[in-house]
């Protein structure tokens, strides 16, 4: 198995939680069980290596909504209650992008999120 696609989803997920301002050390810790929990899962289904990536994504999200909180936050939508932002696909890839869950308008790919402005 190669660790690089484990340290590039990591890296993805991270940019996107600074972008925000979420990288706190409780969220951080919970970027780290993602990606060990699926490195195990790719480990048992090589072929699902594609979906590395947007899978950690989704995992620190469910994290931080367990949490209390909500990560990422939409800010394309300028009307009715604050929503998130989910990948798409939802199985998390290949190349998985953040999607409005209330318009369906892709915001911006996996590791891309800005801040501040449109996409971020």
């Amino acid at each position: 198995m190669d660790h690089r696609l484990f340290l590039a989803a990591r890296a993805l997920v991270l940019a996107d939680l600074e972008a925000r301002q979420q990288a706190t050390a409780a969220v951080v810790s919970a970027l780290e069980e993602a990606v060990a929990s699926r490195r195990w899962w790719a480990e048992q289904w090589p072929e699902g290596e594609v979906y590395v990536a947007g899978l950690v994504a989704q995992d620190v999200q469910d994290a931080v909504v367990d949490a209390g909180g909500r990560w990422p936050e939409c800010r394309i939508c300028r009307r009715g209650p604050v929503h998130a932002l989910h990948i798409q696909p939802d199985l998390g890839g290949p190349d998985p992008v953040w999607v409005c869950e209330e318009s369906g308008t892709a915001v911006a790919e996996l590791g891309r999120l800005s801040f501040p402005g449109p996409g971020g």
